[in-house]
């Protein structure tokens, strides 16, 4: 028997056209498909901030569907970072 990987933080910075098109709506529920908790932020430069927390496996396919050009929007550039899990989320909200 294998045990589970720890959970995983993601926070992806994400470019393109993806204020006002409903991209934070589209990024939480894939988020909570996945059960991942976090946030979906409008920054004021235009990019979207994308932090969640949760296994390894399902924060990776977060991550493939951001850079899936299936989003709302368009995303021209997904920028991330992964570290270890703060455990300060919960449920996965737009900002």
């Amino acid at each position: 028997m294998t045990t589970p990987e720890p959970a995983q933080r993601l926070t992806a910075w994400v470019h393109g056209h993806v204020q006002g098109v409903g991209f934070r709506w589209w990024t939480r529920s894939r988020a909570l498909e996945l059960g991942l908790v976090g946030y979906a932020s409008n920054q004021p430069d235009g990019r979207v901030l994308v932090v969640a927390e949760g296994p390894p496996d399902a924060v990776r396919a977060l991550l493939a569907a951001l850079r899936s050009g299936k989003t709302a929007g368009h995303v021209d550039l997904v920028v991330e970072s992964f570290d270890a899990p703060r455990g300060d989320l919960t449920g996965f909200v737009e900002r």
